[in-house]
């Protein structure tokens, strides 16, 4: 075969290789078995930029030697830059390498006889053919792929100009398939990667679907922003079982569709990451859920649309303890009226204290229970004031009941049915009120009503009513008792202590 065929056949077996590895050493084989070299190392480009001996081939133990050490890129580029420049080829004859004995490139060295011609190789000599990437910007050539050394070519001699241009085409063409290689391995490590991050992103989203779905409390994404803000795109079944409600029906609905109207405002104040609340939900039978609202934010990516997951926990059974306790606090034990301490609040949440008297525009400077003291008129508060003694004006009245001889009805009939008559009075009272009007048990035998927008004539008249019902017959096991109340009307007004507002009502009923 000659060498022409040769050359054509190192080149074929060039783009054969299925991995970089494969190409480095066929790169390095097809010099030996090719161009007629007994000797060829490739030392390949680094991402760092100095070179390392990625394959060697014509001698087992120079490859063993130097295979994997590295050489500077300072070294390679001085090598480069000597000697003779056959095209792209480097050749640098025995006479001037000697300098390079010492440097930091991997290098081996043949023994052999000096030359007796001038054109016959020297075991010093040093021949390199540089391997360049095909460069986009149309230059000769573009970055250093790497660098081919060869030695002993089986003539003997130095290359002629046609072995020149074999050795030069070949060098072409291996960076040719080098780079091929390369890019082929990274794009398989590419392909990899991205293989194993969408196994990690399912596995991801898998636990996260697991997560949702079988999370002990309520979960829901809902949209995050524009016009769909709060629109709910998925629940999970705890949900749907705590409000009753299947998940296809979940999905018409926004949160502000199914939270309590007293809580919108919460609603609305907590809707965004972080946020918290304690709200009603409603239920498909129209009830309402006491719930527990903690937001979080979900991106599909950083400039991706935002969603809203929110954890729903369950908190009617805390709440109705809570409010059982409140209610418990203010409100009589045995009648369920609002006790003493009720009866002040809801006074005194009519009232405005007076920071000073003597003129109109000094009463208006007031304290207001939510602003602190404001130094100028406080329009948003009706101040209340005691009817001036005639029927055209109203005011807010305070009723004060209190029975005559109940000690004796405890004595003569024991303290279970004193009781009773409490629950009875109390039960009187409550029907004879209006709407909106209070009816509180003061003390032990003693009660009160909070009636506003009365005229002096509807207090005298109410009392009368409230006399009359107190005063029916009250069965008690075979007999029936008739209890009495003395009755006192006072008026409640700003810059009144409602203490002092309830004495005064107690007094008139003495």
């Amino acid at each position: 075969m000659d060498k022409s065929h040769n050359l054509q056949a190192a080149v074929q077996g060039l783009h054969l290789a299925r991995s970089l590895a494969d190409t480095l050493q066929i790169v390095a084989d097809g010099v030996v078995t090719g161009l007629g070299y007994e000797l060829a190392c490739v030392n390949l480009v680094r991402p760092d930029g100095d070179l390392v001996v990625a394959s060697f081939a014509g001698d087992p133990a120079a490859e063993a030697q130097i295979t994997g050490r590295v050489g500077s890129r300072a070294s390679w580029e001085r090598r480069l830059g000597m000697g003779e420049h056959w095209g792209d080829l480097v050749f640098i004859p025995h006479t001037e390498g000697w300098v390079l004995d010492n440097d930091d490139v991997p290098q081996w060295y043949t023994d052999g006889p000096a030359p007796r011609f001038e054109d016959e190789w020297h075991p010093s000599d040093r021949l390199f053919a540089p391997m360049y990437t095909r460069s986009a910007s149309g230059a000769s050539h573009g970055e250093l792929l790497g660098v081919i050394s060869v030695d002993q070519p089986l003539t003997r001699r130095r290359p002629r100009p046609d072995e020149r241009r074999d050795l030069e085409e070949y060098a072409f063409q291996a960076a040719i398939a080098i780079s091929n290689a390369r890019l082929r391995a990274n794009m398989q490590r590419a392909l990899v990667r991205q293989e194993r991050e969408q196994q990690a992103l399912r596995a991801s989203e898998e636990s996260f679907r697991q997560a949702f779905e079988y999370a002990p409390n309520g979960m829901t994404i809902a949209e995050m922003g524009g016009d769909g803000h709060g629109r709910i795109l998925r629940t999970n079944d705890a949900l749907c079982r705590m409000l009753g409600r299947p998940a296809s029906a979940m999905r018409r609905y926004s949160f502000s569709d199914l939270v309590h109207p007293e809580d919108i405002g919460t609603l609305l104040r907590t809707s965004a990451e972080g946020g918290r609340a304690e709200l009603r939900l409603g239920r498909r039978d129209g009830t309402y859920l006491w719930v527990s609202l903690r937001n979080s934010v979900l991106a599909d990516a950083a400039d991706g649309p935002r969603f809203l997951l929110t954890h729903i926990e369950d908190i009617e059974g805390r709440k109705r303890r809570e409010f059982d306790l409140a209610h418990r606090a203010s409100h009589d034990a045995l009648t369920g009226l609002p006790n003493s301490a009720e009866l002040h609040a809801r006074i005194d949440a009519r009232l405005c204290p007076l920071r000073e008297y003597g003129s109109d525009a000094a009463a208006e400077r007031v304290a207001d229970p939510y602003l602190g003291y404001a130094d100028e008129a406080v329009t948003h508060h009706t101040h209340v004031w005691a009817p001036v003694g005639d029927d055209s004006t109203h005011g807010l009245a305070v009723l004060f009941f209190a029975l005559r001889d109940f000690k004796a009805i405890n004595t003569r009939f024991g303290h279970d049915a004193g009781d009773g008559v409490l629950v009875e009075v109390a039960r009187r009272l409550s029907q004879a009120v209006r709407d909106g009007d209070t009816v509180a048990r003061y003390g032990g035998d003693e009660f009160v009503v909070l009636a506003d927008d009365f005229s002096p004539a509807d207090a005298h008249n109410t009392a009368v009513r409230m006399q009359s019902q107190i005063h029916q017959p009250i069965p008690l096991d075979d007999q029936a008792v008739r209890m009495h109340a003395g009755v006192g009307i006072a008026w409640a007004q700003c810059g009144t202590a409602p203490g002092d507002i309830l004495r005064a009502a107690r007094g008139f009923a003495s």
